[in-house]
Order: structure tokens, then C-alpha cells, then sequence
């Protein structure tokens, strides 16, 4: 079920947010980061809405938000580095909203990058997920320092971040780690979007960052 949030705060204005609710107790707080703005991504993109349905549907409340520039958030386009500070402001929110919930950190394509990388530096989040990680085209330089569990959903035909360069990004990465790689999808799962939350689901159901 979806909450419409109307908005949360962002560093250069409101930033218009939703949240995907369990139906049940939550056991996680997601912050789900959509792909450019650029070419058109938002928090309503295919991939995203199936991958927090899936992630709300195994008991995490998702918090899907527009970065700046995007549908009614607030500012614009900054080539990543005001990016960054929306998504830290999404973990303010999250981290006041659910305090005794862990945090994962999930992103599709550019959101990936942002999520992944704000997340493997922010002691509140725990977990992170990339779904077609751009890592051809970011360093994600902090995600291959970190230690905390990473979970990469790949397509295997996708155009624009080969398999390959991905599979080799994966085996730099510390343990613990997934990869979960859907057949025949490309970049934007097209026609696939579904996959992408049933490998989401496969991937974290009964998971959690805490030890018995």
C-alpha cells in the first residue's frame, strides 16, 4: 500500500516523497533512489515502484522520493553532488520516521550509485542495494571499501552496463554480497520490471544487518 507523503524536507526545498507500507509489523526501512533525471527517471519508474512493492511486500516500509528537479521537489539538476544530499536528507527522514528499524540503502541505475554510495558511509544504514549499477560510469569508491552486505541486481543484456564489467565490479567488493542476474533484460527491464522484485524478494526475504 501506498502513503502519499506529499513532501519531505531536502536541502534546497521540499522534496515530493510517497511511502510503501507492509502489511504487517515492519522489519526494515528502505530509501529507494530512482534512476537520472536526466533521461527522465523518477520515484514512479517501473523498476522502482516493482522493486518497493516487492521490498514493502516482505515487510520493509519503502520511502520512494523525486530528487531535485524532478516532478514537484524542489531545485535542480546537480550532476550528482546535490543528488547526494537529497538522498542523505531521505535517510533524515527515514531515521526519524522509524528509529528502531535498520536502514538499507537501494537505488536503480544512477540511483544506485547514489544510494550505494551514500549508504556505505552512513553508520545508520545497513545494507545496500543496486539495481543496474552504473559502474562504468561512477567510481563507487566507497561501496568497494565497505563491509556491509551488498545486494546487485543485474539484467543480462543490458545496453548500456555490460554484464561483464558488472561481474568483475562484484568479485572487487568485500563479503558479504549477492548478485542476482535476470535473463535477457536490459538496462531499463523492459518487459521485466517484475523480475526485478521477485529477485529483490529472493534476495532479502528473512534477511537482516543485525546478528542473532
Amino acid at each position: 500500500m501506498a502513503e502519499p507523503l506529499g513532501e519531505i524536507a531536502g536541502p534546497v526545498g521540499p522534496l515530493e516523497a510517497l511511502l510503501d507500507l507492509p502489511a504487517g509489523p515492519p522489519r526494515a526501512a528502505v530509501v529507494f533512489a530512482h534512476p537520472l533525471p536526466t533521461a527522465g527517471g523518477s520515484m514512479h519508474t517501473k523498476v522502482v515502484f516493482q522493486g518497493a512493492k516487492a521490498l514493502a511486500g516482505i515487510g520493509c516500509v519503502v520511502l520512494r522520493f523525486n530528487f531535485r528537479g524532478v516532478g514537484r521537489s524542489a531545485g535542480a539538476w546537480d550532476n550528482g553532488r546535490g543528488e547526494l544530499e537529497d538522498y542523505r536528507a531521505a535517510v533524515d527522514f527515514m531515521a526519524g520516521r522509524c528509529p528502531d528499524l535498520e536502514i538499507w540503502a537501494a537505488g536503480f541505475s544512477f540511483g544506485s550509485y547514489i544510494a550505494a554510495t551514500v549508504g556505505a558511509d552512513d553508520d545508520r544504514v545497513c545494507a545496500l542495494i543496486a539495481i543496474a549499477p552504473p559502474v562504468d560510469t561512477y567510481e563507487f569508491a566507497s561501496v568497494k571499501m565497505s563491509t556491509k552486505p551488498k545486494f546487485i541486481v543485474h539484467g543480462e543484456r543490458d545496453e548500456h552496463i555490460p554484464l561483464r564489467i558488472v561481474r568483475q565490479f562484484y568479485a572487487r567488493l568485500h563479503e558479504p554480497k549477492e548478485l542476482a542476474e535476470i535473463d535477457r533484460a536490459n538496462h531499463l527491464f523492459e518487459g521485466q520490471a517484475s523480475e526485478v522484485g521477485d529477485a529483490l524478494a529472493d534476495l532479502l526475504e528473512g534477511f537482516t544487518c543485525r546478528t542473532p
